[in-house]
């Protein structure tokens, strides 16, 4: 179940269903932008300077926090902004285990500001994420949300 999971986030992904082609939808491009400029400030949203938004909804920060050198063993769950899941390592029943620098830009540069048994909520908007022609299920220019419980940092010591 590991190798599946490494699949669905892994930048190489490579899904059977092709996500629509909504890179001259501009309606729907401005609602993935608006998502992302809702969270901004509010109820405890923090932005980083790549765009990211993130905030921390359980744990103190205090644990330990991985680089992107790192592998890390998580329990996530993801998300399109109309609350459609495309991926869950919790619905698994296992949490995943990944080569950190191998994962989308987004994950990147929000798991390092996590410590051990910290979760955090984060928004990831198209150009840290699959860009603007997508991947796989992911359409091109989709704003994504997960729920990011960082477990362990396996190498660490």
């Amino acid at each position: 179940m590991s190798f599946l999971a490494a699949l669905a986030l892994l930048a190489a992904q490579d899904q059977d269903a092709p996500a629509p082609d909504r890179s001259q939808d501009m309606a729907w491009q401005s609602q993935q932008m608006l998502a992302l400029a809702k969270l901004n400030g509010a109820d405890g949203w923090h932005s980083t300077p790549e765009g990211l938004r993130w905030r921390r909804v359980k744990g103190d920060g205090t644990g330990k926090h991985p680089t992107v050198a790192d592998t890390v063993t998580l329990h996530y769950a993801g998300t399109f902004i109309d609350g459609e899941k495309f991926d869950s390592s919790y619905d698994r029943g296992e949490p995943a285990t990944f080569p950190l620098g191998r994962l989308i830009k987004g994950w990147q540069v929000a798991v390092p500001l996590m410590g051990v048994g910290d979760v955090f909520e984060i928004a990831i908007p198209a150009n840290l994420g699959y860009g603007f022609t997508g991947k796989g299920p992911i359409p091109g220019g989709a704003t994504l949300l997960f729920k990011i419980e960082l477990i362990d940092i396996p190498a660490a010591g």
